[in-house]
C-alpha cells in the first residue's frame, strides 16, 4: 500500500515529539465563538425641539395716570347760578323756591338741604336765626349744563310776631349755603326780617328737588 510522504513525514514527527517529550502533543483550543449581545441597542433620540428656556419677565406694566376729577361731583358755589322765583302765600306763610343752576360746562351732583339765613348791610350781616329744615334729605340730583333744582323756603310773615320780640329790621337778600359747601352766595331779596329771638322760625326751608 502506499502511503503519501506528506503523511508518514506528519507521523514521524508527532511520533519524535511524543519520544523526545515524553507527553503527547497539545491539543489545539478550538476557537470560542463571540457571542453577540441580544440586547438591542437603546438610541436615545435627538429632539426636534428647540432647548426649554426660563419664562420670559413679566412686560413692566405701563404708568397709570392720576386718577382725574369726577365730571359729576358736587356742585360747588363757584359753578352754580342762584335765584329766587314764586310767591305764593298760605297760612302767614309766602312761598318761594330757591333756584340752584348749573352754571358751568361738566355736569354736577346736589342733594340735600340748602343754609339760608337773611344778612343785611354792605357786610352781609346775618339777621336772626337760619331757616329750620322741613321734612327729609332727597335723593341726589344730576345738573347737566344749564339744568336747575329748587329748595323750597318759607318766608313768615314778620306781621305774625309782636314788634318788641321781632324787631324788624330792614334786609337785602339771602346768604345761601349750597348742600355740602363752605362757600356761601348771596341772592338780593330786599324786605323785612326779625333780629329778635322769636318763639318760631322766620324761615323754613325744604330740601333740593328736580326744577
Amino acid at each position: 500500500m502506499n502511503v503519501p510522504k506528506i503523511g508518514i513525514l506528519a507521523a514521524s514527527g508527532l511520533f519524535m515529539l511524543t519520544a523526545c517529550t515524553g507527553q503527547p502533543p497539545p491539543v489545539a483550543s478550538p476557537p470560542i465563538p463571540t457571542i453577540e449581545s441580544t440586547q438591542p441597542t437603546v438610541t436615545t433620540p435627538t429632539s426636534t425641539s428647540e432647548t426649554p428656556t426660563s419664562a420670559a419677565p413679566e412686560p413692566t406694566p405701563a404708568e397709570v395716570p392720576p386718577p382725574q376729577p369726577v365730571a359729576n361731583g358736587l356742585c360747588k358755589s363757584a359753578n352754580l347760578k342762584l335765584s329766587v322765583r314764586g310767591g305764593e302765600g298760605a297760612a302767614g306763610t309766602i312761598y318761594r323756591d330757591l333756584v340752584f343752576t348749573n352754571a358751568s360746562s361738566a355736569p354736577c351732583t346736589i342733594q340735600g338741604f340748602p343754609g339760608v339765613s337773611y344778612v343785611t348791610g354792605d357786610n352781609g350781616q346775618q339777621v336772626g336765626e337760619p331757616a329750620v329744615r322741613v321734612g327729609t334729605k332727597g335723593a341726589a340730583i344730576k345738573l347737566a349744563p344749564g339744568q336747575s333744582a329748587v329748595a323750597p323756603v318759607g318766608f313768615t310773615q314778620i306781621q305774625n310776631y309782636d314788634p318788641a320780640v321781632c324787631k324788624p329790621t330792614e334786609v337785602r337778600g339771602l346768604r345761601v349755603y349750597p348742600p355740602q359747601e363752605t362757600a356761601s352766595m348771596f341772592v338780593p331779596l330786599a324786605g323785612t326780617g326779625c333780629a329778635g329771638n322769636l318763639p318760631g322760625q322766620q324761615l323754613s326751608v325744604k330740601t333740593i328737588q328736580s326744577a
